[in-house]
């Protein structure tokens, strides 16, 4: 897999040297990234565990994933995206036992092994409006350009709802900056998407002046955090909406998003399960069943080098947590700090903490030793969970896009069991793209 990715980047380099035209517009680019990191959790008290339970003892894990984006221009305002990519490696403990998991690139592995999938491959296409056009760069999964400011577009195809829906400036990529997963989406958005987090869908966007306008309907997977997405849109289907508006304070730009969802699956029922004798979310599936939640996503820049974010979100938690984790209510906040504060321009310091929450039955399930897709410690005394994650991100060489991380996240009752923890997990991140 290391041999793929150099000779990716070898080819990456001679392709770029032809991929615009004389006007500037770009009619086809080549982009790339690989990111790997290391993880390291020392022992921590663990009087009892379960089948889903972050182990208690020593650990060190691993992932590496390596990506290509290959875009194209085909008629008036249409474009293809393709991105294959390779990855592999674990998270902690396989990614469980945290409803906020440590490492936010694990939810693409699946199989430990590497392994060759197609990320993404999309139509999009875009419908200019009144309003003027302006200049677009070069970048993963985007054509540098004019670009119309009032649009209307369209996606069609295989990509990740997070591409579209819930972004933030400030806390939206485990790639380059907080690592953990309830930074990167709204924790209580069960986003549909396969294992690797992506689905089926088409989606829209309809953005006017300040305002934008999004809405998506998605497969789900045929099983919770399955691999195998059902495309019987009759038996499972997800919706998604989101409204936002950017504006400035003091001329710093800011925004908030509205966000609401509902899937439909063959979900299970937390009440129903509770009333088992051995409680099993598995054997009370039945289709119809549905999730449904809302997220509110602020961001604010507050100086010229300083940045804020928070999120909230909550969903109804009464059936299954199908897709993303199990958090069904969620608070985060942080602030990142541009290096050149102190004359390091491509440094970047992030400071955030994050609170998560389960609704009543879906606690009383845990407790009386049911087991989800993520969480299961055979019982638990339950507690808000709680992670607090430190960053810092360096380029130590100018001229060449490599970037190297430290990262320390401090974990109060892990899988919301305050019999469990505190944590502490140190990782070491490094990232190339072009």
């Amino acid at each position: 897999m290391r041999f793929l990715a150099i000779v990716l980047a070898l080819l990456g380099g001679i392709f770029a040297q032809a991929q615009t035209t004389k006007d500037s517009t770009q009619r086809i680019n080549f982009h790339f990234q690989t990111t790997y990191i290391y993880q390291y959790k020392p022992s921590f008290q663990s009087p009892y565990s379960g089948t889903n339970s972050l182990t208690g003892e020593e650990e060190k894990q691993n992932s590496l994933s390596a990506t290509l984006y290959l875009g194209a221009r085909l008629w008036k305002g249409a474009a293809i995206f393709i991105n294959p990519e390779i990855v592999g490696g674990s998270g902690l403990t396989g990614a469980v036992g945290m409803g906020a998991s440590s490492n936010g690139e694990t939810f693409r592995v699946g199989n430990p092994e590497p392994t060759l999938f197609l990320g993404r491959a999309y139509l999009q296409q875009t419908f200019a409006l009144k309003g003027g056009y302006e200049d677009v760069d070069d970048a993963a999964n985007q054509l540098r350009g004019k670009e119309p400011k009032n649009f209307i577009r369209v996606l069609a195809g295989k990509f990740c709802l997070g591409d579209i829906f819930d972004n933030n400036d400030y806390s939206n990529a485990p790639r380059t900056q907080f690592l953990n997963w309830a930074f990167m989406n709204n924790g209580a958005w069960d986003y549909a998407a396969d294992v690797r987090g992506y689905t089926y869908s088409v989606s829209a966007m309809l953005q006017l002046g300040d305002w934008a306008f999004k809405a998506g309907a998605a497969a789900l997977p045929t099983t919770a955090n399955g691999s195998k997405l059902n495309t019987n849109l009759s038996e499972a289907l997800s919706l998604n909406a989101q409204i936002e508006r950017g504006f400035s304070i003091n001329n710093r730009p800011g925004s908030v998003k509205l966000l609401a969802f509902r899937n439909r699956a063959n979900m299970g029922n937390y009440d129903s399960a509770i009333k088992m004798v051995e409680p099993d979310i598995t054997a009370t599936r039945e289709f119809g069943r549905t999730k449904y939640g809302f997220g509110v996503n602020f961001s604010q820049q507050i100086g010229k080098y300083t940045g804020l974010f928070a999120r909230a979100g909550w969903n109804d938690g009464k059936n299954e947590t199908w897709c993303f984790t199990e958090i069904d209510q969620n608070l985060s906040a942080g602030i990142l700090i541009d290096g050149a504060k102190w004359k390091r321009e491509d440094d970047e310091l992030g400071i955030a903490t994050t609170l998560g929450g389960l609704s009543k039955d879906h606690r009383e399930y845990l407790k009386l030793g049911g087991n989800g897709f993520i969480l299961g410690d055979g019982t638990i005394n339950y507690a808000v969970e709680n992670v607090t994650e430190v960053y810092y991100k360096v380029k130590p060489f100018k001229q060449y896009p490599i970037w190297f991380s430290g990262d320390y996240q401090f974990v109060l009752n892990p899988g919301y069991n305050k019999d469990r923890g505190p944590v502490s997990i140190l990782s070491a991140r490094f990232h190339v793209e072009f």
